[in-house]
C-alpha cells in the first residue's frame, strides 16, 4: 500500500495522512513503527530491492555479449516502468528526484548499486569503455523512467530501449 502510493505520487506528494489511511493506522501508531516518513520510505525501498526492482544479476550473464546483456536490461526496465499507468517508471530513479535530501539519499544508495552491477559488468569485458557506457545506460534508464511518468506506455518505452540497443551494438 505505502509503496504504491510512494511509486505513483513520488516520496513529495505522499501526505502522511495518506499513509495512515492506507496502512490503517493512527499517527502515534506510525511513528512508533516507523520513526518518520522518511523511516518507512526506506522500508519500502528496501522491500522494492527485493521484490519489485530488476534483478541485474539475472539479466547481466557472463556468457553472452556486453551489448546484449545491456539491451535486454534496458528493454526490461522499460517493460517495468511503463508496465502500471498507476505506478509508472522506477520508484528508486524516481526517488533521486525528490525534494528531500534524507529520502533522495536512500534512493540515490539503490541507484548507485545499480550503476556499479553495469560498470562491473562492462568493466569486466571492456574497462576502457565502462565509464561511457554506464553513463549512457543510466541516462537511458532514467530517461525511460521519466517518460513513463510522463505517460509513456509499455511498448513505447520499449521501442525506445530497443533503438538504443542498436546503438549498443554499433560500438
Amino acid at each position: 500500500m505505502a509503496q504504491g502510493l510512494f511509486h505513483g505520487k513520488g516520496y513529495d506528494r505522499v501526505s502522511l495522512a495518506e499513509l495512515t489511511d492506507a496502512l490503517q493506522i493512527k499517527p502515534p501508531s506510525f511513528y512508533a513503527a516507523f520513526g518518520n516518513k522518511n523511516g518507512l520510505y526506506t522500508r519500502v525501498l528496501d522491500r522494492y530491492a527485493e521484490t519489485g526492482a530488476i534483478p541485474f544479476s539475472e539479466i547481466l550473464h557472463d556468457n553472452q555479449p556486453v551489448a546484449e546483456g545491456l539491451k535486454a536490461l534496458l528493454e526490461e526496465a522499460a517493460r517495468r516502468y511503463g508496465a502500471d499507468p498507476e505506478a509508472p517508471g522506477c520508484l528508486v530513479l524516481e526517488g533521486t528526484r525528490c525534494h528531500d535530501a534524507q529520502a533522495r539519499a536512500a534512493a540515490g544508495v539503490f541507484h548507485r548499486a545499480a550503476l556499479d552491477q553495469i560498470h562491473a559488468y562492462v568493466a569486466a569485458r571492456a574497462p576502457e569503455e565502462a565509464d561511457r557506457v554506464t553513463d549512457f545506460v543510466g541516462t537511458l534508464m532514467a530517461g525511460l523512467s521519466a517518460m513513463a511518468r510522463e505517460g509513456h506506455n509499455a511498448d513505447r518505452l520499449l521501442a525506445t530501449a530497443r533503438l538504443a540497443g542498436q546503438a549498443l551494438t554499433m560500438e
